[in-house]
């Protein structure tokens, strides 16, 4: 886990969107800031599920990324969401790599002085993450097979 560090003037983090292929901490993810201005945290965690693939079941996924792109579009994400409401902290935390049926794949953590600020800064992250981030998942299933499913429209070139 990176080292995040509160920017004095803004009072707002420096470091906002991570990237990573270990386990989140999310105990560690949750207590990143301390700010007596926040009455709010809003939090998403994305799971990886077991969803059902004809006769079999989703059992990891492996989420390969544009890791430049990724950071730099984070970046921007969450300064937007941070421009556009009330915030006082945002972070966004992105595992790639593989990830087990039941580990958090994404999570988002906004930080506010009012709930309704918070809730709305968190849902504009993941659903622009999920839009505009360069990530392509593959799922592994029960039975042995494998397939590539939706993730970024934009192809796969290596």
């Amino acid at each position: 886990m990176q080292n995040l560090k509160r920017d004095s003037e803004s009072n707002v983090l420096i470091q906002m969107f991570i990237l990573q292929e270990t386990p989140i901490d999310l105990q560690y993810a949750r207590n990143i800031c301390q700010n007596p201005a926040n009455g709010a945290l809003t939090s998403f965690e994305g799971i990886v599920r077991a969803d059902k693939h004809n006769e079999a079941r989703v059992s990891e996924l492996l989420y390969l990324a544009d890791q430049e792109a990724c950071m730099s579009e984070g970046g921007k994400i969450i300064k937007e969401a941070l421009s556009q409401f009330s915030l006082t902290d945002a972070v966004c935390i992105q595992r790639i790599g593989q990830i087990k049926v039941g580990e958090a794949a994404v999570w988002i953590g906004v930080w506010a002085p009012h709930r309704d600020e918070a809730f709305k800064g968190c849902r504009y992250i993941i659903e622009e993450i999920k839009k505009r981030l360069l990530i392509w998942k593959k799922e592994f299933y029960n039975d042995g097979s494998n397939s590539w499913i939706h993730g970024s429209e934009n192809p796969i070139i290596f």
